[in-house]
């Protein structure tokens, strides 16, 4: 196929973003916003790459779940999101559990949340339906991924991301033949199976999948009133389909987006607090994993209406500077250093204060002479003058959230309790 016919799958095609979990294993930061709403890269939230890539990818009917603490995530969809125009047959539909089916309103499963939707679904009129995470880091053409989908002929086509097999134990992880069927699949498997050609990688499940719009209707009734079901894709849908020999691997590699920049294909689950405070502190390598700047990619998201960053002073041991590190809109940094270090949005640190390998949401504020190394700042926290992080790891895990490789989770209500 060429660019002409992935592009006429992709406008046959409803996207469905499932982004209702909470992330607990992010601990404190879930505590207000579900993890697809957590902030990433200095101005956009984790949700937006799967959005843009849709978008970019020529899909333009798209459909939220939410679920858990979906206000923030909803007032950011409202926000950032609204340019879709219904007359051209696009749109964005926010879906919270609503009692569509029955008088319970949870979603009971991934499977459960697009199965209390199928009418508003059936209303689009897609031909195919793309499945996707809402929590993951990443840059993916899916208009590949529907190609591969119809000249095979599957009933499911599973995106797949190939890690080394030493590491594949933590994943869902794809056996297939030689043409990318999948002939068996297991979950956190002691030994796993490796791809043909390579008994050094396997193939893990990112949690994306392509359906015909009408097959997915008739599983998806099928499997809503099976009590022994838990009503997931990753549990009880594909698993049956790969039974059934319809299920078919889609490796990440074919369709990942590179801008020149990149070396190879990124992916990332942010769903810890090291994973996170990685993944942004990587954006500020001089050639990082991850191109955010490529314009033929962009990651579309809210952006407020703020000034330029700003930096002051310029005397000895009071000079406002950053090396390695990304400002954002509305941040001042008044007489303080900054070094690796990723600031959100309308970030204030004030006069003799020093961040090394801080990752600082929006609107927090660093006091005098404070010293902080190696932690996440939460929006809106203000940190006390003088205070000191990332120096004494005993004192650390007493009075902030500690990881076991030394990233401290910094949060208003923690500062409180000083």
């Amino acid at each position: 196929m060429d660019n002409n016919d992935r592009f006429t799958l992709a406008q046959q095609t409803m996207a469905f973003v499932l982004a209702g979990g909470r992330g607990s294993r992010l601990k404190e930061m879930t505590d207000v916003r579900a993890k697809p709403a957590v902030y990433f890269g200095g101005k956009t939230r984790i949700i937006d790459f799967a959005m843009s890539n849709a978008t970019n990818s020529g899909i333009r009917r798209i459909g939220v779940a939410t679920q858990y603490k979906a206000h923030s995530l909803i007032r950011h969809l409202q926000r950032g999101w609204s340019f879709f125009r219904a007359e051209r047959n696009e749109g964005l539909d926010i879906l919270p559990a609503s009692q569509q089916l029955d008088e319970t309103n949870w979603y009971k499963g991934t499977a459960d949340a697009v199965t209390q939707n199928i009418s508003i679904i059936r209303g689009y009129e897609p031909k195919y339906i793309l499945i996707l995470a809402g929590d993951h880091i990443y840059k993916q053409d899916y208009s590949y991924m529907l190609e591969q989908h119809v000249q095979t002929g599957a009933k499911v086509t599973v995106g797949c991301i190939e890690v080394p097999k030493a590491e594949a134990s933590a994943f869902g992880v794809m056996a297939v033949d030689e043409n990318d069927k999948i002939i068996d699949f297991v979950e956190k498997p002691a030994d796993p199976p490796t791809m043909p050609g390579d008994d050094t990688q396997a193939l893990a499940s990112m949690g994306i999948y392509v359906f015909e719009a009408e097959y997915l209707y008739e599983i998806l009734e099928k499997d809503r009133p099976d009590d022994e079901s838990e009503h997931d894709f990753g549990k009880d849908i594909i698993p049956a389909i790969v039974k059934q020999g319809g299920a078919y691997a889609h490796p990440f590699s074919r369709s990942c987006v590179l801008s020149g920049l990149e070396s190879e294909p990124y992916w990332r689950d942010v769903g810890t607090l090291d994973a996170y405070w990685q993944a942004n502190i990587d954006l500020t390598d001089f050639n990082p994993p991850l191109d955010i700047f490529a314009t033929d990619w962009p990651i579309w998201t809210y952006s407020e209406l703020v000034p330029p960053a700003k930096f002051i002073h310029n005397e000895e041991g009071r000079r406002g500077q950053a090396v390695s590190s990304m400002v954002s809109g509305g941040c001042i940094i008044s007489g303080s250093s900054l070094y690796r270090c990723m600031l959100f949005t309308g970030v204030k640190t004030h006069s003799y204060s020093q961040l090394e390998g801080v990752v600082a949401l929006p609107y927090a504020e660093v006091g005098r002479r404070a010293y902080i190394k190696n932690a996440i700042i939460d929006r809106g926290v203000k940190i006390p003058p003088g205070l000191v992080v990332g120096e004494d790891p005993k004192l650390d895990a007493k009075r902030f959230r500690r990881t076991e490789k030394g990233i401290c989770l910094i949060t208003q209500s923690m500062i409180d309790a000083l």
